[in-house]
């Protein structure tokens, strides 16, 4: 069984920067891929950014490539979103999710090939 966990959200004005954490345990985390998503208020679940197995494939969201990074530290069990240049809009509870699947690099934007998620981390960015 596999447990991600947020951490690292929180109040930021607009062009401030946030760290992401998702700490990983059961499962070998070097045998899913990480993605992070993101869902506001009244909206579905929306792709922010993905990972592959060993950190070496990163794929972003248009709106989100030059002011997000993620990364992951598999020797710490850990994946990382770096989030900079904050809009008022990107105001969201954000997921990390686990994919196991070898499939996973032709529809890491969509959520039904995660098979973990953890509970978020709200962020809120204020104008």
């Amino acid at each position: 069984q596999v447990q991600l966990v947020e951490s690292g959200g929180g109040l930021v004005q607009a062009g401030g920067s946030l760290r992401l954490s998702c700490a990983a345990s059961g499962r070998n985390f070097r045998d899913y891929a990480v993605g992070w998503f993101r869902q506001a208020p009244g909206k579905g679940r929306e792709f922010v950014a993905a990972i592959s197995w060993r950190g070496g494939n990163t794929y972003y969201a248009d709106s989100m490539k030059g002011r997000f990074t993620i990364s992951r530290d598999n020797a710490k069990n850990t994946g990382y979103l770096q989030m900079n240049s904050l809009k008022p809009e990107d105001t969201a509870h954000y997921y990390c999710a686990g994919s196991p699947h070898g499939g996973w690099a032709l529809e890491y934007r969509e959520p039904r090939v995660y098979d973990y998620w953890g509970q978020g981390t709200q962020v809120t960015v204020s104008s």
